[in-house]
């Protein structure tokens, strides 16, 4: 924001606050800088009017007259001053801009030449002749861009910086187009209908990342490394629709802040076993794929919506599966002692395939840990205790679907046998 003491954000000549269209702009050179410009002035609350207060995007110059367009001192007359410098803003609708003559700034790039103006000395910075502004320099200040048909993807120049939201969908890429991943103010990314089969691991260094749209391409994973980046604290919205992913990693469930889950027409044969620390999550749709049943920790969700149509899922076994071993190995000893007692861990404590085993631990419903040493038995659950909406899981009406539960000994098996009936 500009603010002007003597009444107006930019003060001028004259006593009364007027935007002055500068048409003849030859003879002066200058700096520029794109920004959000909100002209303030000081007398309209003395007239019981206020200011807009809203900026708009500008084009905010420094310019400066040169010394060859400056009138020549009569003979004899005194030498000149210094050279005036004076603020100009251009807009889409103003593109020839409005004069101010300058004497304060709150941008920082124009700080030092400001201070130089004040003080009455030349700017010796290297300045460009001014010219119109074009309309293609507005277009950086882009918030939003649709492209929908190969023919309109741009290819010879960047995207602007200033995005927040891109789609480019029917495009026929293969891959993402690395110059996306420069735009650190997206916050909506939508890539679906093309052909990727493959997300680098820096799609996770846009930190501002709210929402993912990757339906309808080629991939076959999600990797942990994207599950460990930075989505972990922005994303909220991420579908996978219409791929061809069989598992997603157990790491997929430290995106904590997700609340809308796509995942239909894959070829899910499980979810992650730890899907219950997706607390934040509201909507799941994961019909058409080969789910067998849903993991214990799935009854801890609170969804709003929930669609599992379609699936195949399998009739809960009689018996359970008995894995346990008497005494427990030191492995598992060890494993359970550190999930229970919150002992951090990683590859520079231990090696990295024991921090793989810690990793996928299973859950008893007694809240302890388990790696290989378990009981493992199924039942079925209604997906209304855990979905306030939900799609019928197949053509004859169910709501019902098997559900995986594991025990860590023999006595949280018996003390939950009614559970499993």
């Amino acid at each position: 924001m500009l603010e002007d003491p003597g009444g107006g954000a930019a003060r001028r000549e004259g006593d009364s606050f007027k935007a002055e269209l500068w048409s003849s702009c030859r003879g002066w050179r200058k700096m520029k800088l794109h920004c959000e410009v909100e002209v303030v002035s000081r007398h309209l609350p003395a007239l019981g009017m206020r200011n807009r207060g809203k900026g708009t995007r500008a084009v905010l110059s420094l310019c400066q007259q040169t010394p060859g367009s400056r009138p020549q001192p009569r003979a004899g007359g005194e030498r000149g001053g210094p050279l005036p410098t004076c603020l100009v803003i251009c807009t889409l609708r103003d593109k020839r801009g409005t004069r101010y003559e300058a004497n304060s700034s709150s941008l920082k790039s124009f700080l030092s030449a400001v201070r130089l103006a004040h003080r009455g000395c030349n700017i010796e910075v290297p300045l460009s002749t001014f010219t119109p502004v074009k309309t293609s320099e507005f277009e950086k200040f882009k918030t939003k861009m649709v492209i929908t048909s190969k023919k309109d993807y741009p290819l010879s120049k960047n995207f602007p910086y200033s995005l927040e939201h891109l789609q480019t969908s029917y495009c026929g890429l293969v891959r993402v187009d690395m110059r996306m991943l420069c735009l650190k103010n997206l916050r909506k990314l939508d890539l679906s209908h093309n052909h990727i089969k493959k997300l680098p691991a820096t799609i996770g260094d846009l930190i501002h990342l709210q929402e993912l749209n990757l339906s309808d391409n080629h991939l076959e994973s999600f990797s942990v490394a994207l599950c460990q980046s930075t989505l972990q604290r922005s994303l909220r919205s991420l579908d996978l629709s219409k791929n061809k992913i069989k598992a997603l990693p157990v790491q997929f469930c430290q995106l904590r802040e997700l609340t809308d889950l796509k995942l239909d027409d894959n070829e899910l044969i499980r979810f992650p076993f730890k899907m219950g620390q997706l607390t934040n999550l509201r909507f799941l749709s994961a019909a058409r794929n080969k789910l067998p049943f849903l993991p214990s920790e799935f009854q801890n969700l609170s969804l709003e919506y929930l669609d599992l149509f379609g699936n195949t899922f399998e009739q809960p076994k009689a018996l359970p599966v008995i894995m346990l071993q008497t005494p427990l190995t030191l492995l598992e000893s060890s494993a359970r002692a550190m999930l229970y007692n919150r002992i951090p861990y990683g590859s520079h404590i231990i090696p990295f395939h024991l921090c793989q085993d810690l990793d996928t631990a299973k859950t008893c419903v007694c809240g302890r840990f388990c790696l290989s040493c378990f009981i493992q038995g199924t039942t079925t659950m209604n997906l209304h205790s855990v979905a306030h909406t939900v799609v019928l899981v197949d053509n004859m009406g169910g709501t019902e679907a098997p559900i995986i539960s594991y025990f860590c000994s023999l006595a949280c098996y018996v003390n939950s046998c009614d559970m499993l009936k």
